[in-house]
């Protein structure tokens, strides 16, 4: 199913914002958890202090066998460090293992418990020091303290859970959701606006185009890339009125451009003040060629003159020269006036050498084909040759299209009247 780009965008900022959030509630609670870790450990090695300085100096003058007296005496001392809430979970296990007071009622010697007594008492080195292990199971942190003669305390502590982190972050987290969400439908708003608006804009004028309205503009002014397309898609649409001229124009024989365009071409070159050199073709005795030959050989000879015209212009030419035909086989190419030398001997070389290939054996034998003239009489014509006339600037100051015309008319004459292929420029002054 299509999917617009506006809702595509919306997805992408949605699932943006979703792993944005997850990130960032992730490290939130990693960091609480670690300082609840950080807090609770310092903590419960405060209270192992706490409870061993003091359960020691409580029981420095209480005999063991006073067993009541010493159980009295741990509990006050406890009672006071949990009141204070510097110890959570304690209980004190005598030697043999018997529970001598816990803030829990119902705690029994565990199996863990019974193997670290027997640890610490059985080792003289470590009865003084504090021993500790961490449950992962349950999260917390147990801390056995030798106290007075024969006594381990045994203190608990949670390291933090996540239920508590999450309560700890649960209104930054919030608030970034709010922030996120609110981000988010600016930048929506604001990538429309500069981004989705002005494509269904193009797409609009790109369907109107498309159905042949060319005279359809695009108007962003944006001052960014989106103005520069616009404008280059105007650009565009002006090539493409400028193509369509040209192919309407165009001769559907050798498909290049016609009057038209060759009239805009040397207008153009007339108004740029450029020294230029109009070079007009007509082929002769091409009429009676085509009458012996028929129109399809006739054709031929038309699309050949046309190619060595591309080739003259390709090889000896400029990159802005310009070939034309006006029609029948009048061609005429636009170049500059220190070309037309290259050019022309070339067009003339190839003509003479590749038109005989048109002919049958027996015309270019005899160097002639017979047919009917204008008159109707039956006359020789000779092998087809090429009169190149050229019109240019150089010399003399043209103001205009007709006046390259009617310079041409007087110019093809004198080429005409010169026998086989030539090319003859105008050189007066006036």
């Amino acid at each position: 199913m299509k999917t617009s780009l506006q809702n595509r965008l919306i997805t992408v900022l949605i699932i943006f914002s979703m792993v944005f959030i997850a990130i960032f509630t992730g490290i939130q609670i990693y960091n609480q958890l670690n300082r609840a870790v950080d807090f609770n450990y310092y903590r419960a090695k405060t209270g192992a202090l706490l409870l061993q300085q003091n359960l020691n100096a409580a029981l420095k003058d209480v005999a063991q066998q006073e067993l009541r007296i010493q159980q009295n005496t741990i509990q006050g001392t406890i009672n006071v460090l949990y009141s204070s809430n510097i110890i959570s979970k304690a209980t004190v296990f005598s030697r043999t293992g018997d529970v001598l007071f816990s803030t829990d009622s119902s705690i029994a010697l565990s199996k863990k418990d019974a193997e670290v007594l027997k640890g610490i008492f059985q080792n003289p080195s470590v009865s003084s020091q504090i021993y500790s292990t961490v449950n992962k199971q349950n999260n917390t942190v147990s801390l056995y303290i030798p106290c007075a003669e024969n006594i381990i305390a045994k203190i608990e502590y949670d390291l933090g859970n996540i239920r508590d982190a999450l309560s700890e972050v649960y209104i930054p987290v919030a608030i970034t959701v709010i922030l996120v969400i609110i981000a988010n439908i600016a930048l929506a708003v604001f990538l429309s606006k500069i981004l989705i608006q002005p494509i269904a804009i193009l797409n609009n004028i790109t369907g109107e185009i498309a159905r042949g309205n060319l005279d359809k503009r695009i108007e962003i002014k944006s001052e960014d890339e989106m103005q520069e397309l616009a404008e280059t898609f105007n650009y565009m649409t002006e090539e493409l009125i400028k193509m369509k001229r040209i192919a309407e124009d165009a001769n559907p024989l050798t498909k290049l451009p016609g009057n038209i365009v060759i009239r805009n071409e040397i207008d153009k070159r007339i108004k740029s003040t450029e020294k230029f050199l109009v070079i007009y073709c007509d082929l002769d005795n091409f009429k009676a060629f085509n009458d012996k030959y028929g129109i399809e050989a006739g054709d031929k000879a038309i699309q050949l003159t046309a190619d060595i015209f591309k080739e003259a212009m390709s090889r000896n030419g400029n990159k802005g020269d310009f070939i034309g035909h006006e029609g029948g086989d009048d061609f005429i190419l636009l170049t500059t006036p220190e070309k037309g030398k290259d050019i022309t001997d070339y067009i003339m070389a190839e003509f003479d050498k590749r038109i005989r290939l048109l002919y049958n054996k027996e015309d270019l034998e005899r160097g002639y084909i017979e047919a009917h003239s204008r008159q109707g009489d039956i006359m020789k014509f000779p092998i087809m040759s090429i009169s190149l006339s050229g019109v240019t600037n150089q010399i003399r100051t043209i103001v205009s299209y007709g006046e390259v015309t009617n310079i041409a008319a007087e110019v093809k004459k004198k080429a005409k009247s010169i026998e086989g292929s030539c090319f003859y420029v105008d050189r007066r002054k006036s």
